[in-house]
């Protein structure tokens, strides 16, 4: 409680007041008029200091497998579409956009997608073949970033992941021209309808403006989170010309790989 005393009056204000004029006045300065403690509210509590991620917690020097341990326990953890990742594209200007696609598939030499060539995140990637993908796994207060250029996978392969999909979205992909401007969801339905009775009985072709791309992968990074907000990062990159990991604060990998820890 502070008191203020004066020749004119006396004031008492507590703690809580305090806190709460003060949550007032960031919220208004910033421009937000929204309820400042319902979103504090939502501060989620993650790992406790007892389980955090370490080097030696690696199952190995490089990405892919460890990629590969903490993307099947999240399958084994029952986490609904743990290959759900965020794909950020940009234009050859910068402007940047991101939005959610499905992993189909992944390597040592990447992470492969597939999408309509002529949606917007296809004429960015014609024109900066430069992204990044993000997946996180909320039970599991785990998340991985992946940086690197994305190339088109080859026809065959477009081919054989096309015909292994459920008819009705081999059929919902041919009807769309993915970002175009349309005037109703009819005009769609409409396009649906007639290329049911078009291919009625018959193979349904991929479309030449449909298919895959694998990201390149030239930097990842794992991240756990902590309570205290100290949390985990971990990134594996490739090593810039005559780097040379000196054990401490540069790490040697494997496969042509380095890594290090980041500060949260």
């Amino acid at each position: 409680m502070f008191v203020n005393r004066s020749s004119q009056f006396i004031w008492k204000v507590t703690i809580t007041e305090v806190h709460k004029a003060f949550g007032w006045i960031m919220s208004r300065s910033a421009g937000d008029t929204s309820n400042v403690g319902t979103l504090n509210a939502l501060n989620s509590q993650y790992r406790l200091k007892s389980d955090v991620f370490t080097e030696k917690d690696l199952v190995a020097r490089e990405p892919i497998a460890q990629f590969k341990e903490w993307f099947e326990l999240a399958i084994q953890k029952g986490i609904n579409e743990p290959n759900a990742m965020c794909l950020a594209t940009a234009t050859k200007d910068g402007i940047p956009s991101a939005r959610y696609v499905l992993l189909k598939g992944y390597g040592k030499d990447g992470f492969r997608f597939f999408t309509n060539y002529k949606s917007r995140k296809g004429h960015e990637l014609a024109a900066n073949p430069k992204a990044a993908l993000v997946f996180y796994w909320e039970p599991l207060k785990r998340s991985v970033r992946i940086e690197g250029t994305v190339e088109k996978l080859p026809v065959v392969d477009s081919d054989a992941y096309f015909a292994s999909r459920w008819r009705d979205s081999q059929i919902g992909t041919s009807v769309s021209e993915q970002s175009s401007v349309i005037p109703s969801r009819s005009t769609l339905t409409a396009l649906e309808e007639k290329m049911k009775v078009e291919y009625e009985g018959r193979e349904i072709p991929r479309p030449e403006f449909w298919g895959g791309y694998i990201l390149i992968p030239h930097a990842v990074e794992f991240w756990q989170g902590q309570t205290d907000r100290i949390h985990d990062r971990i990134k594996f990159r490739r090593p810039k010309t005559d780097e040379k990991p000196d054990g401490i604060m540069l790490h040697e990998g494997e496969d042509g790989w380095v890594f290090e820890r980041l500060s949260p």
